[in-house]
């Protein structure tokens, strides 16, 4: 994958070729040594930085990295724990991760699988030598390389000899893969809890299910502490080793140099499985990219949280108990957070009751579905394969209008998802610039100029006929507002009018939609830089100093009012900030505050409302730092967490309203519609909530393997009456009636 705008050049001395993936934590680059010599360099996201308890995590995982450098894991090259934004520099594995494997190709068999699972015992023998438990052995930690399989990503391990970093009430994993004794006592965790998630990795590796599949974490949480594994699909000479592997005690299982010799005592040909071809029976271990890009694998009808196990066992069972217990959400990177006590916090809304794993509900009628509508599944392919980037898109009587990553925008029917046009981009994106806009006729996107045309525009806006695509008009643009607003709004719509900024980051443009004549252009203030900001109907300048612009963040913000009919700029009114523009109630424009500690933001603790009428601010603190992925629906304020809880403010006065966990990890949104708010992953999982308390009305299974520890994205989820659509990673579309959303497992 190419590097994208904003990407450095190079980390500690290695210039950088492109982007391998991106998860919660950090962005794995291909860099090469002098020698020529190529290396995965992870390089932790910035808001992580001044995180003295991450800092610590992440010094402990390039310490326990270089311990079990060895045959089956990933060298460490270099490491900068201590620079400003850390980073780690690897042995570049080629190949794909088990997790893309299975998916791809469905489960192992015979010889092959026997492979991997002597090589997977060898790579614990050698880790465990040195006294390193990994404690996050799964699916997409595992690269199938030429010479075997290799572990990698010791973001969470710990030498046998340290204290377990504490983080109260939490303890990190993934529940299909973890140990009984991570979900109860995580101080207490061994070597041999390495030995159990091994075993549930070899079943998955064979059926392409885990042995505690559940419809959600929790029931799978509760699985593993308390149910026996379903190893009915297991070949049977691979069952004998795997189910002491599956104990639920540390002691009743065999070390990693026991169970190699068990294993290499198994016959060349295990004999495969019948589980349903590729995809089938995969659990929710979402991918997270380290050594290879990630490739689009669509659930099928057997995918994620199937209900019946492979054994034919009854997966449904509700634990009330374990609601109380444990709340179980995936964090960026595949890992997961299990709190104990309430998951939700407190809050009007009753935040501890139910759950997604209660009975779902339909959405509150509300609206109708287009004529002869049926749910619908769709991929739209770009201008750039290589960018497995999402899409985002506005709807209009019959017609859905989509761009982003490679598709400059795209016309798709509503009532199937068949495409009528697309306009394609053919080169790299600005991460987080989607679709600008739609009239009643004309549809406006952005084009990214190709690598091999320097003398083409870097950043377009352009505008489509609605009906037919043909290109009517096209103005470059400055791409650079994201560093003013925290959001990519380089370009808004309203009415039918066009707002963009030049080419030079020096003025607004004012143009007609259709036909791209300028109505007007208005220069920035002298020695700033400006982005515009829609309050309703309205429109505000955003604009902050050359000198802030070039720091981490902007702490002193202005605002003007943007007259749309002539362009002048109001007197300014200035902002304590840095904030990020969230949306509009009752006519004043809606900030979240950042957080900030040492030189990065870590979330939002107070929320600002500008009256552009009357010039007045007025600020109100949160009562604590929330971080996670911001975004406003009917008058509320929502912060939604990378480990799938939901919060809501008041606008007006940033009164906490209620809280909620869902198992929709790395959330954007909300959409609000059809009695509902909808918030969902790059996953394409979604969650609808009730506006009043937060309660759960129902919930997906995840519909593409995307990233889930994206930060900041917007809204993925479109309501137009009754019809829900959907865009997740690598340009998937899909769309349902509210009344009858897709049924999880």
């Amino acid at each position: 994958m190419s590097l994208r705008g904003g990407d450095p050049a190079e980390i500690g001395g290695y210039p950088l070729e492109g982007r391998l993936g991106s998860g919660g934590m950090g962005t794995v680059f291909l860099a090469r040594t002098s020698s020529g010599r190529p290396v995965a360099i992870k390089l932790i996201h910035q808001h992580f930085a001044g995180d003295e308890e991450f800092r610590i995590r992440f010094r402990q995982e390039v310490a326990a990295a270089r311990r079990v450098s060895g045959a089956f894991t990933a060298a460490v090259v270099d490491a900068a724990p201590e620079a400003e934004q850390p980073w780690m520099a690897t042995t570049y594995i080629e190949g794909s991760t088990l997790a893309q494997r299975i998916a791809e190709e469905g489960p192992l068999g015979g010889a092959e699988l026997r492979r991997l699972a002597i090589g997977l015992a060898e790579a614990l023998r050698d880790i465990h030598r040195v006294g390193v438990v990994h404690r996050d052995l799964k699916p997409s930690n595992v690269v199938l390389s030429p010479e075997g399989p290799r572990v990698i990503d010791f973001g969470i391990s710990r030498a046998v000899d340290q204290q377990t970093l504490t983080m109260t009430g939490r303890v990190i994993g993934t529940p299909p893969f973890m140990s009984p004794e991570q979900l109860r006592a995580p101080r207490g965790v061994g070597p041999r809890s390495d030995v159990f998630s091994l075993g549930t990795l070899l079943v998955y590796a064979a059926t392409g299910r885990g042995p505690f599949d559940a419809d959600s974490p929790y029931l799978t949480a509760y699985q593993v502490v308390h149910e026996e594994p379903s190893l009915d699909a297991v070949p049977a000479a691979l069952r004998a080793v795997v189910e002491p592997c599956l104990d639920k005690e540390p002691e009743g299982r065999p070390s990693a140099d026991e169970l190699l010799v068990l294993l290499r005592d198994l016959p060349a040909e295990l004999g495969g499985t019948d589980t349903g071809g590729p995809g089938a029976g995969r659990t929710r271990d979402m991918v997270t990219q380290h050594h290879v890009p990630a490739g689009a694998a669509p659930a099928g009808p057997g995918s994620a949280g199937t209900g019946t196990a492979a054994g034919g066992r009854l997966r449904r069972r509700w634990r009330p108990v374990l609601m109380a217990a444990v709340a179980v959400a995936a964090i960026g990177g595949g890992a997961a957070a299990l709190t104990t006590g309430d998951p939700a916090g407190s809050g009007s809304g009753g935040a501890g009751r139910g759950g997604e794993g209660t009975a779902q509900r339909a959405a509150a009628p509300g609206g109708t579905l287009v004529k002869d509508f049926e749910p619908w599944h769709r991929t739209v392919r770009g201008g750039r394969e290589d960018i497995p980037d999402e899409l985002r898109c506005v709807a209009r009587d019959d017609a859905l209008f989509c761009g982003g990553g490679g598709v400059v925008a795209t016309r798709v029917r509503a009532r199937d998802g068949a495409r009528v046009w697309t306009a394609k981009s053919p080169g790299v994106p600005v991460q987080g610039m989607h679709l600008v806009g739609a009239t009643d006729d004309t549809v406006l996107g952005y084009r990214f100029a190709a690598e091999d045309a320097p003398q083409d525009p870097a950043t377009e806006v352009v505008a489509l006929d609605a009906k037919s695509g043909r290109e009517l008009w096209s103005v470059p643009t400055g791409a650079q507002s994201t560093a003013v607003t925290g959001r990519s709004l380089d370009a808004v719509v309203s009415g039918s009018t066009v707002v963009t900024v030049d080419a030079a980051n020096s003025r607004f443009e004012a143009r007609d939609a259709r036909s791209g004549e300028v109505a007007w252009t208005a220069a920035f203030p002298a020695g700033t830089r400006c982005a515009p900001v829609p309050v309703g109907h309205r429109l505000l300048a955003m604009c902050a100093a050359h000198a802030e612009m070039d720091a981490s963040y902007v702490r002193h913000p202005v605002l003007h009012t943007l007259a749309l009919a002539s362009g002048a700029l109001g007197e300014p009114i200035a902002v304590n900030g840095p904030v990020v523009p969230v949306g509009s109630a009752d006519g004043a424009l809606v900030l979240l505050s950042q957080h900030v500690e040492g030189p990065s933001t870590t979330g939002y603790d107070g929320v600002a409302r500008v009256d552009p009428a009357s010039r007045k601010v007025t600020y109100s603190r949160l009562g604590q730092v929330y971080a996670g992925t911001p975004g406003m629906a009917d008058g509320t304020v929502y912060v939604s967490g990378q480990t799938g809880l939901i919060t809501a403010f008041a606008a007006a006065t940033g009164q906490k309203k209620w809280s909620r966990q869902t198992g929709v990890e790395g959330a954007s949104g909300p959409a609000a519609g059809a009695g509902a708010l909808y918030f969902s992953s790059a996953t394409g999982r979604v969650v609808a909530l009730s506006p009043r308390d937060g309660a759960p009305l129902w919930s997906t299974d995840p519909r593409a393997d995307g990233l889930t520890g994206e930060q900041g994205a917007s809204p993925r989820v479109t309501v137009a009456g009754r019809a829900v659509f959907v865009a997740a990673a690598t340009n998937t579309l899909f769309a349902f009636d509210a009344q009858r959303p897709p049924k999880a497992g």
